[in-house]
């Protein structure tokens, strides 16, 4: 369940009709739904809650400071991957004891922004990193915990540019060279060094792969123990699915079950359990709106209908080949899906290419796709949009970026104004205006 509705032939967020909010907010526009972002939080908290596990939502999917209060308010902590979205949860209000900092080639200046903070876990990528934050920490007078991430050379089956668990991504190091850092760092004062990070791609949609990464992280954290560097801290990542097409992503409860009985005596020996889920939560917790600025006859019986948005709104389909279902806001004749399927009945129905403005041939969201007769001005909603859509927006072509409106029951609220034209200049050096 997403809370996108349609009533009467008409689409929904909640109690908002989404029509009004594109006429008075202007598109292209994203609109999440609070309600949808804390059911997907809670069934993911009550899947792991035999492992006590913390849930740590990976801001980079979906960096709004509003969703992440909302979620923070919910009991959600964070992943953070950078020194702007670490800004940015601190800013959110959320604690810093329930922040994990990630990611490769952090900078000296952010590490030491982390330490600081007193951020709840430092994931390092490296020994080099290790050290690093060992040099800092002892300038800083902290002791900061570090989480080692270890690469588990798993095939996740998934996306070469989303798989991050084989020897040939840059994430995290191996079973040896990790042994070799706790050897090194486990019982420096600087740091706590007593976790294991991991995590192998994004949408993954198997089970057992994450139950392949979880048997390895064990078997290491065992190989630690024995040799006197206890493991306190096992965080496993993300890359839980989310549910593009009608029923095809696993369920909160098949990912637990498939991790959980590996890791319950752990946690019953009091580690702790960390989850990394952003994708999730927020993919069907927000839809793009978008309107049809012209209608073109394209190829192979298709037209061309040329949007508003397109990839510089939401790359994912130009960078992946993503899917995302698109349907008209009011459609014509009160055609409504029943479920989001790559191929509806075509009866009623044209082939359209829904492209965007931007000057490349790649610039499209959806192609090929049967869907009922548009006109110039239609509104279109692409769907499970709230991750790695606003995130990855960018301004190229000089194109502004959109707003965003997190709808609450029947009420709503610009979380994020529409870019201007002037936005696009403010950091030029030089410029005048002509005028």
């Amino acid at each position: 369940m997403d809370h996108f509705e349609y009533r009467d032939g008409e689409l929904w967020a909640e109690g908002v009709r989404l029509a009004d909010v594109a006429q008075s907010v202007g598109t292209p526009l994203y609109v999440y739904a609070s309600a949808t972002l804390a059911l997907h939080l809670a069934r993911l908290t009550d899947a792991f809650a035999p492992l006590r596990a913390r849930v740590h939502f990976a801001v980079k999917s979906l960096p709004n400071t509003e969703v992440l209060r909302l979620l923070g308010s919910l009991g959600s902590g964070m992943d953070v991957v950078s020194g702007g979205e670490l800004e940015r949860v601190r800013r959110a209000g959320v604690p810093m004891d329930r922040v994990s900092f990630a990611g490769v080639g952090k900078s000296e200046a952010e590490i030491a922004r982390a330490i600081a903070l007193g951020v709840g876990w430092i994931n390092a990528e490296s020994e080099h990193e290790v050290r690093m934050i060992a040099q800092l920490a002892e300038s800083a007078g902290r002791r900061p915990s570090v989480c080692l991430r270890v690469n588990p050379g798993i095939d996740a089956r998934t996306h070469a540019y989303i798989t991050t668990g084989t020897r040939a991504n840059k994430f995290g190091v191996g079973f040896d060279a990790a042994r070799a850092v706790f050897d090194r760092f486990a019982r420096d004062p600087r740091l706590r060094l007593r976790g294991l990070h991991v995590h192998v791609g994004s949408l993954v949609g198997d089970p057992s792969v994450h139950t392949e990464a979880v048997a390895k992280i064990l078997s290491l954290a065992d190989d630690l123990d024995a040799a006197g560097h206890p493991i306190d801290t096992l965080n496993l990542g993300g890359g839980f699915g989310a549910d593009y097409r009608t029923g095809q992503t696993p369920s909160a409860a098949a990912y637990a079950a498939a991790v959980v009985p590996l890791l319950k005596d752990r946690a019953a020996r009091g580690t702790t359990i960390i989850i990394e889920p952003g994708r999730f939560i927020a993919a069907n917790a927000g839809v793009l709106l978008t309107r049809v600025r012209d209608l073109k006859p394209g190829d192979a019986g298709r037209t061309f209908a040329v949007c508003d948005a397109g990839m510089i709104t939401l790359l994912r389909p130009a960078l992946y080949g993503a899917f995302h279902f698109v349907w008209p806001v009011s459609p014509a004749g009160g055609l409504v899906p029943k479920r989001r399927e790559p191929e509806p009945p075509l009866e009623g129905l044209s082939l359209y290419d829904v492209v965007g403005p931007v000057c490349e041939s790649g610039d499209f969201l959806a192609q090929g796709r049967p869907l009922p007769t548009l006109e110039r001005g239609d509104l279109l909603a692409v769907f499970a949009s709230g991750a790695y859509g606003m995130s990855m927006a960018s301004t190229y072509n000089d194109q502004p970026r959109p707003a965003e409106v997190l709808v609450d029951g029947d009420a709503r609220r610009v979380v994020r104004r529409r870019e201007t034209t002037d936005d696009l200049f403010r950091f030029d050096t030089g410029l005048g205006d002509p005028a």
